[in-house]
């Protein structure tokens, strides 16, 4: 089990390497860019942190929809578990 939890940390590094990566270069694209005014850069920095904020709230709500679902399936097995054993205690 704490090797999972070891591949999950991996996998999270190297996704916010790359995401920070991804910032930096484009970070560097608008500052070396003559031709594009500021105001536009402003814009286009503006809507890409925007555009990660609306990513990581999508993920996070489909994930919470999911722990939601799977802690939805697990009490009705614990109930139909129940039910099955309270059915065969009568038969006997």
């Amino acid at each position: 089990m704490n090797t999972a939890s070891n591949e999950n940390g991996m996998i999270l590094l190297i996704n916010m390497a790359g995401v920070a990566l991804a910032y930096a270069l484009l970070a560097i694209s608008l500052w070396l860019s003559v031709d594009v005014p500021l105001s536009t850069k402003g814009y286009w920095g503006m809507g890409i942190v925007l555009l990660t904020i609306s990513l990581i709230n999508v993920v996070k709500y489909k994930f919470d929809q999911r722990i939601s679902n799977d802690r939805i399936n697990r009490i009705e097995e614990a109930k139909n578990e129940k039910m099955l054993e309270e059915a065969l205690r009568e038969d006997l």
